[in-house]
């Protein structure tokens, strides 16, 4: 096992003892998707394109792509962003 493989390991069990959520410790992304109007991204590490039908950040599992129409960002944070619109699709792209 690599040391990367093996420091990933590690951290999902410290956080599994620890009962922290592995989006925190392993510092993933967190995609919260309501209805097709709003996704919410934590643990981002900035914005790539942004184009009212495309939205794509980067994360450490890659980039994460959000299309539709009328795509807004709502609110832009050091660790938080928000996109408002017609949602119709979310992917990543490129992963880990």
């Amino acid at each position: 096992m690599s040391w990367k493989g093996r420091k990933k390991h590690f951290q999902q069990q410290v956080a599994n003892f620890l009962d922290i959520p592995r989006d925190l410790m392993m510092d993933l992304p967190k995609v919260v998707l309501i209805g097709d109007v709003q996704v919410g991204i934590e643990n981002h590490r900035g914005i790539l394109v942004y184009t009212p039908e495309l939205v794509r950040v980067d994360t450490t599992l890659g980039e994460l792509e959000v299309t539709g129409l009328d795509l807004v960002l709502k609110n832009i944070l050091p660790d938080e962003i928000l996109v408002e619109g017609k949602v119709k699709s979310v992917s990543f792209r490129s992963g880990l």
